[in-house]
């Protein structure tokens, strides 16, 4: 997918504008997956997609890849869990919310730098995780 030039830094925006783009990176990918794997009806396929970006799930996604991220994407991840949210999490523990926006933060900062090898890496290891965990 094309990107447009940006005029700022990724390193340098804010966690929650990196997430908000991580929040869309994995929205793409998650329905992607589905789509291939044979899911067509509408109402099936939002209830199978909850099941990969809940923060439930995320959060269970971060510790099983904390050990394999770089320096640069823990500190990446960790800025987007600490970052100040104005919206408080409906159906989520905190600390579930807070991993998930730092997940996120991490997927969109990954496709902003264009390091999108390693973005797919960490994304399909995440679709795998979540289908583990479901069986």
């Amino acid at each position: 997918m094309k990107q447009d030039k940006l005029i700022r830094d990724p390193k340098q925006m804010n966690a929650l504008t990196l997430a908000y783009m991580g929040d869309a990176v994995l929205e793409v990918r998650v329905r992607q997956h589905l789509i291939a794997a044979g899911e067509v009806k509408p109402n099936l396929l939002q209830r199978a997609a909850v099941r990969y970006v809940s923060a439930k799930a995320q959060a269970g996604i971060v510790s099983g890849i904390w050990e394999r991220l770089t320096e640069e994407e823990q500190a990446v991840l960790r800025r987007g869990r600490n970052a100040k949210s104005a919206t408080m999490p409906k159906n989520a523990r905190v600390a579930d919310y807070r991993l998930s926006t730092g997940f996120e933060a991490l997927l969109g900062f990954l496709y902003l730098t264009g390091q999108e090898e390693r973005l797919d890496e960490i994304l399909s290891y995440s679709l795998d995780w979540v289908e583990k965990t479901n069986e």
